[in-house]
């Protein structure tokens, strides 16, 4: 069988070993592009946000690549993303494509039907203790592919030669690609680390600090934000992401994360205690952590028509007021262009500087 599953960032590289060990073919689905989005576009509901007609157009090139099967996540609470699986497979229904979507549900949700659909996946003849340990080795890659990028982002603001770094992640990609085994991996995680730290720096900068918040697939995939967090890193702007893949999973799915849900929430209360579905709450918990952390400012990416973040963007004024720390946000939708987002980057870190200029200029004066 033929399995394919959606682009988020360079999870595909962990999955596509996943699914290939479980004794499938895997699909690899194809950087969301323009055609993908045309493609979405065409055949979702007009309401439905970006990651809807993104993922949808995914699935509709990778039908015509031989995908028999997509596996996918779910979702839970107030929020549309929940039935955006069923949704995809009645409209893929009604163009006749004979496509199944399995879709799985967070584990707290339904926990028997969670290993039921894991049942459904696993190999027959192969034992549970063989297919965890596929599924732990899976893991692994993908943590070490998200710390790549992590790495990436710290050391792009201090790179001499512009381009440098993100140049030694695809070869980072490349030799985590390789790698097959448990062992290959932890082995390719340490060459790996070495050859990011190797890109030439000038530590002296005291590069802009910008956190990156919002819904999860508009932050993670970066052909849909246009590759926001490559632009400010190659701007000389050191950030930080509020979301990764495996801390996401780690929350939701395994055990609670370094800064877990409820610490967030906690930092949101004065603003917002209610749950509103998607990341909603988080957003505003995560501007109150970076306003801490000593952040120059934060920027806020949602899809267009996004409901938790619509309604998080109304309460983000008076968080950005009281805290001290401004926020830009950024809806969306297919019809957005890299040049407009280019421009209210450059305008907002032209706003951070002179801030942090005047904050100097004060600072002075009472010493």
């Amino acid at each position: 069988m033929k399995i394919t599953y959606p682009h988020m960032g360079y999870s595909y590289v962990a999955f596509k070993m996943l699914i290939n060990d479980l004794g499938y073919e895997a699909v690899v689905p194809p950087e969301p592009s323009k055609r993908t989005i045309d493609l979405g576009v065409r055949y979702a509901p007009e309401f439905a946000c970006i990651p809807f007609k993104v993922l949808l157009g995914t699935y509709l090139e990778t039908i015509e690549m031989g995908a028999e099967m997509a596996i996918t996540s779910g979702g839970m609470g107030p929020c549309r993303a929940g039935y955006y699986g069923i949704m995809h497979q009645r409209i893929l229904n009604e163009l006749g494509h004979d496509f199944h979507i399995h879709i799985f549900e967070p584990p707290q949700v339904n926990y028997l039907d969670f290993i039921k659909k894991l049942k459904a996946i696993k190999p027959r003849g192969m034992s549970w203790r063989t297919f965890i340990q596929l599924i732990k080795k899976g893991y692994g890659k993908l943590e070490a592919i998200d710390e790549m990028e992590y790495l990436m982002y710290r050391i792009m603001p201090f790179e001499i030669n512009k381009g440098d770094t993100a140049n030694a992640f695809k070869k980072v990609l490349e030799i985590l690609d390789e790698a097959q085994t448990a062992e290959e991996i932890e082995d390719a995680r340490w060459e790996c680390r070495k050859m990011i730290a190797k890109v030439p720096q000038d530590r002296s900068r005291v590069p802009l600090k910008i956190g990156i918040i919002g819904e999860i697939y508009v932050v993670l995939e970066p052909a849909v934000n246009f590759y926001l967090q490559k632009t400010l890193g190659e701007m000389g702007v050191y950030t930080d992401r509020s979301i990764w893949l495996t801390s996401y999973t780690q929350k939701n799915v395994l055990v609670e994360g370094k800064i877990g849900e409820k610490d967030i929430h906690e930092m949101a209360h004065p603003y917002l205690n209610e749950l509103i579905g998607g990341h909603g709450l988080n957003s505003i918990g995560e501007i109150v952590i970076y306003a801490e952390d000593g952040y120059d400012g934060v920027i806020q990416l949602a899809p267009f028509s996004c409901i938790p973040e619509i309604m998080a963007k109304g309460i983000v004024p008076r968080v950005s007021r009281e805290e001290g720390i401004p926020v830009m946000t950024i809806f969306i939708d297919e019809q957005t262009a890299a040049a407009g987002v280019l421009t209210r980057l450059e305008a907002f870190l032209d706003l951070l500087k002179r801030r942090r200029e005047q904050q100097a200029i004060k600072e002075k004066s009472l010493a």
